[in-house]
């Protein structure tokens, strides 16, 4: 099953979101409508990064990689193309 790694910007505060989902389209409808906690704080959002893994796992890997450096100037970087994952 394809999964996806996908980053929101917030439109509304200088934040961006790391995530994975099966469908990361819907995920975003979720974020922008129905999520409570830190995204909602933060919303409109717009997807400005996805990338296809060939599985849960490997996606999930990708994302504790971006949260493990904690780094805004990475994720840029990434979203970018400069990083490849």
């Amino acid at each position: 099953m394809k999964y996806f790694l996908y980053i929101l910007k917030s439109q509304s505060a200088d934040k961006y979101y790391v995530g994975i989902s099966e469908n990361p389209e819907v995920r975003l409808y979720y974020h922008n409508n129905i999520e409570k906690g830190f995204t909602s704080r933060y919303r409109p959002w717009e997807m400005v990064f996805k990338k296809e893994f060939n599985s849960k796992s490997d996606a999930a890997d990708a994302e504790k990689k971006i949260k493990g450096w904690k780094s805004r100037v990475m994720t840029e970087r990434i979203i970018s193309g400069e990083v490849k994952l």
